[in-house]
């Protein structure tokens, strides 16, 4: 059991720390891709493996012969939209603005959102006092990361401004597919992120092939860091939390949300050579307060 909760622990911080270096890939990947592009090359990379890897394992994709199997699809279809499509495509297309630690701050704010959103949608997941403080504290560092005053003072015209609404808007987004996860109906979680990723894969490939044309030959490092994304990022991360789900819980893996914003700062600077502004700082600092206010019970709770 001791050994059990070791790998899951080994296995999350590996999740924070692929999921946090997905920043740096987009990065490299702008090089010499559009950001549509980007979106759709990983999306269709780990549409290819999870698919594969999901036939292997015996579960192939969801049925459309029966009514569960169906509303599977269906859900997929959301989650394809709010958990890959618009939030790949914002993000890349945001980092051409702003740098990938700050994008990769926003990504903190997810667990945030899904607070309101469960309170209405998810039967038992009311808003506790606990949790509605929480989300105060949390919503605060949001406003702060977004910088309303500089907003306001450009009239909301500025580029830059408008690539930190998108990152916020990602992460609105996957919080929406959070919850359109959790209500799906219960099957191979595998098979259900196939469906998703291959019907993600058949509505970006056309958008960028319309709207950016064929990439030209891409530098090595744009190349390498699509790669990656599809690869790690977007595929074998998926494949692990499927894993971290079914040996120590949704909860649990919720704490990765604690990691991924820290190791997008590291690595940013480290790499990248990114300056990150002290509201920035203050903001992660509010926004991972609020966090853990609101999921202190799973702190006790852990394996």
């Amino acid at each position: 059991m001791r050994n059990q909760a070791v790998i899951n622990w080994m296995l999350l911080a590996f999740l924070g720390l692929v999921w946090g270096s997905s920043f740096l890939g987009v990065k490299l990947s702008l090089e010499s891709f559009g950001p549509i592009t980007v979106a759709a090359i990983r999306i269709s990379i780990a549409a290819i493996i999870l698919t594969s890897v999901s036939f292997y394992m015996g579960h192939g994709l969801p049925s459309t012969s029966t009514a569960t199997g169906r509303k599977i699809w269906r859900h997929g279809f959301g989650m394809a939209i709010f958990t890959n499509a618009v939030p790949f495509t914002l993000l890349s297309w945001a980092q051409l603005h702003v740098s990938s630690g700050y994008a990769g701050i926003t990504m903190a704010v997810v667990p945030l959102l899904v607070l309101p959103l469960s309170h209405f949608f998810i039967p038992g997941e009311r808003l506790s006092p606990q949790k509605t403080f929480g989300f105060g504290v949390g919503f605060a560092g949001v406003v702060i990361l977004i910088g309303p005053a500089q907003i306001l003072e450009s009239g909301g015209g500025d580029i830059e401004n408008i690539a930190r609404i998108a990152c916020v808007i990602a992460s609105f987004c996957y919080a929406i597919g959070s919850i359109i996860t959790r209500l799906a109906p219960s099957g191979p979680q595998m098979a259900f992120s196939s469906a998703a990723l291959i019907m993600a894969a058949t509505m970006l490939v056309p958008v960028a092939l319309i709207v950016e044309g064929v990439p030209s030959v891409p530098t090595q490092a744009a190349l390498l860091g699509v790669l990656y994304l599809g690869l790690f990022p977007t595929a074998l991360a998926t494949v692990i939390l499927v894993y971290v789900i079914k040996a120590a819980g949704p909860p649990f893996l919720s704490l990765v949300n604690y990691q991924v914003p820290v190791w997008a700062v590291v690595i940013g600077m480290v790499v990248l050579n990114e300056t990150l502004p002290g509201q920035f700082v203050w903001a992660l600092g509010l926004i991972l307060i609020g966090l853990g206010v609101s999921q202190a019970r799973i702190w006790r709770s852990r394996p």
